[in-house]
């Protein structure tokens, strides 16, 4: 029995986790040694790497647990209930008693090190979603009682992520909500009037964006936000990405060789976390960065395969929910970086510091792991069940095939 479970273990899915984590270690050490040398942070290079990698072993615990233990556990009532509340009440309480970092009250102080709830809202969120919808699947197309209660919450969700304000993880997290939706089984009238229905509460909501415009959405923040349309005409706003412009084509094929980075020297602010792609294409070249590209899009591609080859509903949309999540951050990070989309402050999956983003990513890695597992080894071992002979072989398919 445990034979066949380790040889229904995706390793390759595992080796991808391990280099990108091992790779983001030495990374995070070359770009952030420069400015962990200065006075703020006692004239220690290794400042940052030094707590990087107590996330990362601390994440390779979370890891294993979670690629060991059945992912069918999240989906029982009292687990889910306490995973939603949980995340709930880790998101108020950063109104109570929250620390602010860069304008931001994201962060609940544990002694010297800093949580961020709002990171581990995304894996709640996921498996909320994934749960409820999977469950639903009699029903899916009953707009009102199956579709528009789990977005109900997910819209709370992110206005109190917003309001903190953390608009880029807001952001992801209703990305990451749309991939489910529509991977949930819903017909495209459903997703129609889903559709309608969010344009109406965009154009319900746009006079009061228009008059929280000098809060919320001061003119400060809309200048940072807008910044990247005009970068180089704009010397305040337009500082970070002429930078990150500098460092990327410094670097060129063979790059400037491993910790030679120039951008780092204070001149590009946030080298270390949001922008340590930029580092890497100064460093290592092309070379470098598509060895991150290529080891993040196995990931996601992998993961949307574990998605179609499972069976069970559950965790064929928790494939979805974390392939997605990590798609889109990568997007969004690299967008910001080369001036695709505006600069939201959202982190490179594996690779930037981050203790939260970092022991997310490796526990929803671990669960992702775990649904592979389930699927090989139900592939391989399971008895193939028999179609009843009484029955047309068109009628004969299990209900939560029809979600695919």
């Amino acid at each position: 029995m445990l034979k066949k479970i380790l040889k229904s273990y995706d390793y390759t899915l595992v080796l991808a986790v391990f280099l990108l984590c091992c790779f983001g270690l030495v990374m995070v050490y070359s770009a952030s040694m420069v400015i962990a040398s200065g006075p703020k942070f006692g004239e220690n290079p290794s400042f940052f790497f030094d707590r990087q990698r107590m996330a990362l072993l601390v994440g390779a615990v979370a890891f294993l647990v979670t690629m060991i233990l059945p992912y069918k556990l999240y989906a029982t009532k009292k687990i889910l209930l306490l995973i939603v509340l949980g995340s709930v009440a880790m998101l108020l309480l950063v109104f109570v008693v929250g620390h602010t970092a860069n304008n931001a009250q994201s962060w609940i102080m544990v002694g010297a090190r800093g949580i961020q709830p709002s990171e581990f809202t995304k894996l709640s969120v996921i498996i909320y979603l994934a749960a409820v919808y999977s469950k639903k699947q009699a029903y899916i197309n009953q707009f009102g009682i199956a579709v528009m209660p789990p977005i109900i919450f997910t819209l709370c969700i992110c206005m109190a992520v917003a309001i903190q304000p953390d608009y880029g993880t807001a952001f992801i997290i209703g990305l990451i909500a749309l991939s489910i939706i529509l991977c949930s089984g819903m017909n495209l009238r459903s997703l129609g009037k889903l559709i309608l229905l969010g344009l109406i509460t965009a154009v319900i909501l746009s006079p009061l964006l228009y008059i929280l415009s000098d809060g919320i959405l001061s003119e400060g923040r809309m200048g940072r936000f807008l910044g990247f349309m005009h970068p180089f005409e704009d010397e305040k706003n337009g500082y970070q990405l002429v930078n990150s412009y500098i460092a990327l084509g410094a670097g060129g094929w063979k790059g400037l060789g491993l910790g030679q980075s120039i951008q780092k020297f204070n001149y590009l602010p946030e080298a270390h976390t949001d922008f340590i792609m930029a580092v890497i294409a100064e460093e290592l070249g092309l070379f470098g960065v598509l060895f991150v590209l290529v080891l993040l899009a196995y990931i996601v591609l992998r993961g949307f395969q574990i998605a179609r080859k499972c069976t069970d509903p559950f965790g064929s949309l928790l494939a979805v929910g974390i392939s997605s999540m990590v798609a889109i951050q990568t997007f969004i990070n690299l967008g910001g970086l080369t001036g695709l989309i505006p600069i939201t402050g959202v982190t490179l999956p594996f690779i930037s510091y981050g203790g939260s983003s970092l022991l997310l990513l490796m526990a929803s890695m671990g669960i992702l792991i775990n649904v592979s597992m389930f699927t090989n080894y139900h592939s391989m071992y399971s008895t193939k069940e028999k179609k009843p002979q009484n029955q047309p072989a068109r009628t004969y398919q299990k209900n939560y095939v029809s979600y695919r």
